[in-house]
């Protein structure tokens, strides 16, 4: 398993609907990936379908949408390996609470030194957005929300992580065809400059998978399902691990999960892994 080794592995995906990657193989993904934590983004199903799917061996917190066959988001822990010692549902405004878009969970974890701590692990699904709409103004004030949320998380925990689908493209690095996109959601100059403050001095946060590849381009998470953006690796960096630095620090790996063909992906995003230098407590 992943935690004898003295590492800690967290995998977050968006399955673009739990069934249809079932149906597409992600069972098979998973059952090879030996995830402790598992985040997933845009479940868009009942909370007895994700159990049906997940099986007894997991602790599922899942957050549906109010919405029926939409958003949704949950956090799953092997329940031999892990425990959390406390759960959250919800960003913490209420305008959010029925939306399916922030779970939190807390563990206690031991750092290479054998010192206990505690991990605060969220799931999030931030809104796709659609410039000049209520989409838009719905994401900005998700996005202010986190921005509460976030210090008050690395406050109160040893480590922080916030994983998921975030639905912004941070830099020109993180989009192929970033010129194409300058004004289009996802990619707009507003939107960006939040994940400046997410990764700057003002927050603390830092880029997990950006730490660990460098300045590269990508490695892409997200590939359209149409004509041939995916053979042709013309994708976006949307999918991230969020960590304060203290756990930043403990990062060994980031692995995108790309699929080897368009026809073998489970969903239109690829699964972001990581390995952090840490084990359970508990």
């Amino acid at each position: 398993m992943a935690t004898q080794n003295g590492h800690l592995r967290i995998a977050s995906v968006n399955v673009n609907g739990i069934r249809a990657a079932y149906k597409r193989g992600m069972a098979q993904w998973l059952a090879a990936r030996d995830v402790d934590i598992l985040c997933l983004q845009e479940v868009r199903a009942p909370d007895a379908i994700v159990h049906e799917f997940l099986g007894e061996d997991w602790h599922i917190l899942h957050a549906e949408a109010e919405a029926k066959g939409r958003a949704g988001a949950a956090i799953a822990t092997r329940k031999d390996r892990l425990q959390p010692t406390a759960t959250r549902v919800g960003i913490g405004e209420d305008y959010f609470a029925t939306s399916g878009r922030w779970v939190e969970a807390d563990y206690l974890v031991k750092n290479g030194d054998g010192a206990a701590k505690t991990l605060t692990v969220v799931s999030a699904y931030v809104h796709s957005g659609e410039v000049d709409t209520p989409k838009q103004v719905d994401k900005y004030r998700f996005l202010d929300t986190m921005a509460t949320r976030l210090p008050a998380m690395a406050a109160a925990s040893d480590y922080a992580l916030v994983v998921g689908d975030l639905n912004v493209g941070h830099t020109t690095l993180d989009i192929k065809n970033w010129k194409g996109n300058v004004k289009r959601a996802g990619f707009l100059p507003e939107e960006r400059a939040y994940f400046d403050r997410f990764f700057g001095e003002e927050i603390g946060y830092m880029d997990v998978a950006r730490q660990l590849a460098g300045e590269v381009e990508g490695p892409y998470t997200w590939w359209s399902w149409r004509g041939a953006a995916f053979d042709n690796n013309t994708g976006w960096r949307i999918d991230y691990h969020m960590a304060n630095p203290a756990l930043a620090g403990a990062a060994v790996s980031a692995v995108v999960d790309r699929a080897e063909t368009w026809d073998t992906r489970f969903s239109d995003h690829a699964p972001l892994v990581v390995d952090y230098r840490l084990s359970p407590a508990n």
